[in-house]
């Protein structure tokens, strides 16, 4: 499990806590920074889940993930002469 899965589940629930608490209170920027926060951490999270499973495919196939970032770098090159 990669460290941005664990910071954007705690950050997805701390928002929904100031979504919950600024709805109860009548705060509409509490709420307003609760869904935004919730979004973040659903955001960071998947982050961390696609980290993850680029890794693990880099283990597996490492030949494969080798010829990619070359491509890939090759590419960034290409277009950064332009």
């Amino acid at each position: 499990m990669d460290e941005n899965e664990i910071e954007g589940a705690a950050r997805n629930i701390g928002g929904k806590i100031q979504d919950a608490a600024g709805g109860l209170t009548g705060d509409a920027k509490l709420q307003a920074n609760g869904k935004w926060n919730q979004a973040a951490g659903k955001a960071q999270q998947t982050f961390g889940e696609a980290a993850d499973e680029v890794r693990e495919y880099a283990k597996t196939s490492p030949l494969t993930a080798l010829a990619l970032v070359g491509t890939v770098a090759f590419a960034l090159g290409f277009l950064a002469k332009r």
